[in-house]
């Protein structure tokens, strides 16, 4: 039995906190009970104040003490609680907790709901803003399965109480969002932000989960956070779910392979490949300690005009499908990519690319708006523990262009060598050559064409799923046509 919950219509005002608490505490069948933990009881707060909380806050509290807090939810593996692993205990804790203590012939028509944050402002010395975990586990339907929403959010305000405020009005904009904007997820995406600046917070991980959510592809998801600002990076794991970054990239060496991957062809893999068996071999890089990253920026994306959502989806599965971990910046120059990076580990990095793009580092223009210009960014980029692992190109005439001939601009000749022979620049030499002819559009073109030759230019595994799924615009019945 689904009990309604009515729908906003658009507004050209953006209901205020207290109206959207007020909302959710005037509705009979919400109920359930709030867990916060680290920034006081923000969220709540909003509910006790807007008026009628008793229809909707079951109970509401803050295990602050560590050894409550352990005896409550359990001791973490790695003894920390700001963690999403803590949040998720939090959340199945609470809602256990509900259904145990709300018998369901008592209460047939409520939507319980359990919402939890485990947070760390700002410290006193000012040098971690804080970060956050944030979610909630609730009902649309009394006889249906819960939902899911969990975020992570990290603080750029410099004052305890002015990221305590935020994270209470973003508790109140999750909460009512997923009680009414719950079939229109990209638009419960955006409104997290209301009555907040993207200069207070950002938001670098969202999961979707449940009944209601069974269609949401949160690969999908990431890309919103990064298409609307919310954050300049997002990734996602082979298994297609959102990871969060820091966890991922913290004390890791990175290895950081950029491209369109439009499709992912041979190509790609012999230079991901042959860049990583030279990069577990360098000084100060343990393989067990080492990350691969597929790197998509938003502006290759954007490359043919605006996103094309099912374009990035048939990346984003073919990628998963050969076991990648997948990165989708906003960092159109590689140093943002490795002043990125650098946020997380101080370990050895290496990005692997083709000629083209190296030579595009060495283009002054990318760096104007920059007021050391080139330098500054070179600064930024190659005085980072990082290497440059380059994958050679033909030439039409069958030559090959590599690092030792490879040509700048002539002002920036002197700066190139200084990089090149001081071994930030080096050559992946045990390439092989059968490839250097595959490109990605090529591959596409034949796709789109209804070609028959174009399986044998990519991975293993990857022709038979673009052919079972209709990616990149396959279509099984004009090749039949054609034959």
């Amino acid at each position: 039995m689904e009990i309604t919950l009515k729908g906003d219509k658009e507004f050209d005002d953006i209901p205020s906190i207290k109206s959207k608490a007020l909302r959710i505490n005037l509705n009979e069948n919400v109920y359930g009970t709030f867990a916060e933990i680290g920034a006081g009881q923000e969220t709540v707060r909003q509910f006790f104040r807007a008026g009628g909380a008793s229809g909707t806050i079951a109970k509401a509290m803050s295990a602050y003490d560590k050894d409550f807090s352990d005896a409550i939810y359990g001791i973490e593996d790695d003894k920390r609680y700001v963690t999403e692993a803590r949040l998720r205990k939090m959340l199945n804790h609470e809602v256990n907790l509900i259904e145990k203590r709300l018998p369901r012939d008592k209460h047939p028509n409520k939507l319980f709901f359990s919402y939890a944050n485990t947070v760390a402002t700002i410290d006193f010395a000012k040098k971690y803003k804080g970060h956050g975990w944030v979610g909630l586990k609730y009902q649309i339907d009394p006889e249906q399965d819960y939902n899911e929403i969990v975020i992570h959010i990290r603080f750029k305000e410099n004052d305890a109480r002015l990221q305590q405020e935020t994270l209470g009005i973003l508790g109140t904009n999750l909460i009512y969002g997923a009680f009414y904007k719950y079939n229109e997820p990209r638009k419960l995406l955006r409104y997290l932000y209301d009555h907040l600046d993207k200069d207070q917070l950002e938001i670098d991980t969202i999961n979707f989960a449940g009944p209601v959510f069974k269609d949401v592809d949160n690969r999908l998801m990431s890309l919103q956070l990064v298409k609307n600002g919310m954050t300049d990076a997002v990734m996602f794991a082979p298994d297609g779910n959102n990871v969060l970054p820091a966890a991922v990239l913290y004390k890791k060496n990175i290895l950081a392979l950029r491209g369109s991957f439009r499709p992912v062809t041979k190509v790609n893999m012999d230079m991901f490949k042959k860049s990583y068996d030279m990069f577990i071999k360098e000084n100060k890089v343990e393989k067990e300690r080492t990350q691969v990253l597929f790197e998509i920026t938003l502006s290759n994306l954007r490359a043919e005009g605006e996103i094309d959502e099912q374009d990035f989806m048939d990346r984003a599965k073919l990628l998963c499908s050969l076991g990648q971990t997948v990165l989708i910046s906003n960092f159109k120059e590689y140093y943002k990519l490795v002043e990125y990076f650098s946020q997380y580990t101080k370990n050895r990095m290496g990005l692997c690319m083709g000629v083209n793009n190296l030579v595009d580092i060495f283009d002054e223009k990318y760096y104007r708006h920059l007021s050391g210009g080139i330098l500054e960014a070179f600064g930024k980029l190659f005085f980072k523990d990082l290497r440059v692992y380059l994958y050679p190109m033909q030439n039409e005439d069958g030559s090959l262009t590599n690092s030792e001939n490879l040509k700048v601009h002539p002002r920036m000749k002197e700066l190139y060598k200084f990089f090149k022979y001081n071994g930030k620049v080096v050559d992946i030499t045990d390439y092989n050559p059968k490839n250097l002819s595959v490109f990605s559009r090529k591959v596409l073109k034949k796709i789109s064409d209804g070609e028959q030759d174009w399986e044998n230019m990519l991975p293993e595994g990857v022709s038979k799923l673009i052919k079972e799924k209709n990616l990149f615009g396959f279509e099984a019945e004009e090749v039949l046509r054609k034959e």
